[in-house]
């Protein structure tokens, strides 16, 4: 079983972006589900900055789109049992 691809859009002294980490983090840990986490900082590519603007954090789990601003414990769970 591979890890399950996680991909977090965000930003620096974006604490939704923390929170949304850190939500990730303890629900994959809960879950038992091995996780592969990449944090991109769209202020770091114009086309990202562009695409993303003041819309982070953005999660996508497997490469779908998940989560915008909040990430739901429930819901994560069961996109991670998912792609487990």
């Amino acid at each position: 079983m591979s890890d399950v691809s996680v991909t977090v859009y965000t930003r620096e002294d974006c604490h939704l972006c923390e929170e949304a980490i850190e939500t990730i983090e303890r629900v994959a840990d809960d879950e038992g589900v091995a996780i592969e986490l990449d944090l991109i900082d769209v202020d770091e590519d114009p086309d990202l900055r562009d695409e993303y603007g003041e819309r982070v954090p953005y999660v996508f789990v497997d490469g779908s789109p998940a989560f915008k601003y909040h990430v739901v414990k429930g819901e994560l769970r069961e996109k991670l049992q998912q792609s487990a």
